[in-house]
């Protein structure tokens, strides 16, 4: 998949080309980190890549936390069903290590789309979700995005 997203956005005009690293970064399971290789790997500058990759990612979480806590705004006090394994683990992170840890680190799990949902629907802050997310967002898109411009330099 990262393959196709990185040869879509080569493919697009030069002047459009970040456009194609905005819609990578907002779909799950890719977001900033896979969206700012992407966009190295396709030619942009890092900056460009990485600012691309976090916008596309930070909107999608918007979206997703507002309307989360606007449906825990209109069903609260029904408590919803806890069932499912990986809501447990999530739940137990979160109350474990609060809304910065699960944001820092929850990428490596799940998507920070379901993530930050799951955390507003636990009853966390709006926006103290938001925050985290956003700077989890941008490290780890720097951080990737870093990774794969030397891999670049390196194997070219």
């Amino acid at each position: 998949m990262i393959e196709a997203l990185q040869e879509f956005t080569a493919s697009l005009p030069s002047w459009l080309q970040w456009l194609g690293v905005i819609a990578a970064g907002g779909i799950p399971f890719v977001e900033s980190y896979l969206g700012a290789v992407v966009g190295v790997l396709a030619g942009l500058p890092l900056p460009v890549a990485v600012g691309a990759a976090v916008l596309g990612n930070v909107a999608s979480m918007l979206v997703v936390v507002l309307g989360a806590h606007a449906v825990r705004g209109r069903v609260k006090g029904e408590q919803p069903d806890q069932s499912s394994p990986k809501r447990q683990k999530l739940r137990r992170a979160f109350d474990r290590y609060g809304v910065a840890g699960v944001s820092l680190v929850g990428q490596t799990i799940l998507p920070s789309q379901i993530t930050s949902g799951a955390m507003v629907s636990f009853g966390a802050s709006r926006n103290a979700v938001i925050g985290w997310q956003v700077v989890s967002i941008i490290l780890w898109g720097v951080a990737f995005g870093v990774l794969a411009t030397y891999g670049v330099d390196l194997l070219g």
